[in-house]
């Protein structure tokens, strides 16, 4: 059973940070991608960045360089660390993941930020006040 539960949103200040954690099932956790989206009243859902699992990081244009995603093994926990926070930034960001089993999918398409993720989290609100 796929299980991915967001935490850690919330409100910040323009320039501030927060830090996203998705907490996976174990199988789950062993998806050969896995990543953050987010989506905004009345936009498209936007992938902000992904992570496979040889380490490789891939970002959106619009966060490069204030935010980073990283995996905590020992707690198969998927972190987004998220800096310089911008008005644009609020939305609602979603944990995702591919299918464990589907490794050669992710050999084929590689881990884009906009990867079409098979599970999802239920998401976690973060806002950006000026």
């Amino acid at each position: 059973q796929a299980s991915l539960v967001e935490s850690g949103g919330g409100a910040a200040q323009a320039g501030g940070s927060l830090r996203l954690s998705c907490a996976a099932s174990e199988n789950t956790f062993r998806s050969s991608c896995m990543g953050w989206f987010r989506q905004a009243p009345g936009k498209e859902r936007e992938g902000v960045a992904s992570i496979d699992n040889d380490g490789y990081t891939y970002y959106a244009d619009s966060v490069k360089g204030r935010f980073t995603i990283s995996k905590d093994n020992a707690k198969n926990t998927l972190n987004l660390q998220m800096y310089s926070l911008k008005p644009d930034d609020t939305a609602m960001y979603y944990c995702a993941a591919e299918n464990f089993q589907n490794a050669e999918a992710v050999r084929a398409l590689g881990c884009p930020a906009d990867y079409r993720f098979v599970h999802w989290g239920q998401g976690t609100q973060v806002t950006v006040a000026l």
